[in-house]
């Protein structure tokens, strides 16, 4: 009886976990410190930005950290309901078990290590782009193009074969789970699931993942539109059907985009 009711508690725990992620982020949004969610540095954050002065090597290890606590709220937001599925799918197949609390949590910090790796890159990046930018008086005038091309990136790749082949993994949890779960080494094979899991999801997600850089990686507006995307895409029977209209119509933004931008200059 216990174990039925908590079973029955689980989807309602799990909505009440991705809703916490996204009041933080709203009340973080709203908050005094709402632009240190965007493209600024963090060692401009009173009391953090005089840590990162003080301490040999802060500046970059805390800024990276900072992103990353930021980062995994916004992945706990926007791409856990995505996979809520395979979690739900994983935790009836170890309900037998003693431990399945904690294989459960290995297999969450499996996936939030996969888009944790992933963020690191994408800001790494965009960091280097806006230094980039910032240095050279061409880029300063016409950086338009840098969110003209991520957009029409994002929306060529909804049409591309590998995202397809990302999104069948991710809308079979059984075959996906069966594939790597054999329960010799539980935590390990868990974690390894977790890790899986996450490559397929930023292997379906990653351009769209990459607008949230070009339109302000705090925007709360953005996120809950391409969440919900990225949730319809992966969870639903017809999610199928908004890929292309949905490339079509990035790409004729971003033609938009430098339609604007050309007319203006």
């Amino acid at each position: 009886m216990k174990t039925l009711a908590r079973s029955r508690l689980f989807a309602p725990l799990f909505v009440a976990l991705t809703a916490s992620a996204w009041v933080a982020l709203w009340a973080w949004d709203t908050g005094p410190y709402a632009r240190y969610l965007r493209h600024v540095s963090w060692t401009d954050v009173p009391l953090i930005g005089a840590l990162c002065g003080g301490l040999p090597g802060a500046s970059i290890a805390l800024a990276a950290l900072l992103h990353s606590v930021a980062w995994l709220l916004m992945i706990a937001a926007m791409m856990l309901p995505t996979a809520f599925p395979l979690l739900d799918m994983f935790r009836r197949m170890t309900s037998a078990r003693e431990n399945r609390w904690t294989l459960l949590a290995f297999l969450i910090a499996g996936y939030a290590t996969a888009w944790v790796l992933f963020g690191l890159i994408a800001h790494g990046v965009d960091a280097a782009l806006h230094r980039f930018a910032d240095q050279s008086p061409v880029w300063v005038s016409h950086g338009w193009l840098i969110g003209a091309a991520s957009v029409a990136l994002a929306g060529a790749y909804q049409f591309s074969s590998l995202k397809h082949r990302c999104l069948d993994k991710c809308r079979s949890p059984m075959m996906f789970i069966t594939g790597y779960w054999r329960g010799r080494n539980a935590r390990r094979e868990s974690f390894r699931l977790g890790i899986g899991h996450g490559a397929f999801c930023i292997g379906c997600c990653w351009a769209l993942m990459l607008l949230m850089f070009t339109l302000g990686t705090g925007s709360i507006g953005w996120m809950l539109a391409l969440g919900a995307i990225m949730a319809v895409e992966k969870n639903f029977s017809w999610g199928k059907s908004i890929g292309k209209p949905l490339g079509i119509a990035l790409m004729m933004w971003s033609a938009w985009i430098i339609v604007q931008n050309v007319r203006i200059g």
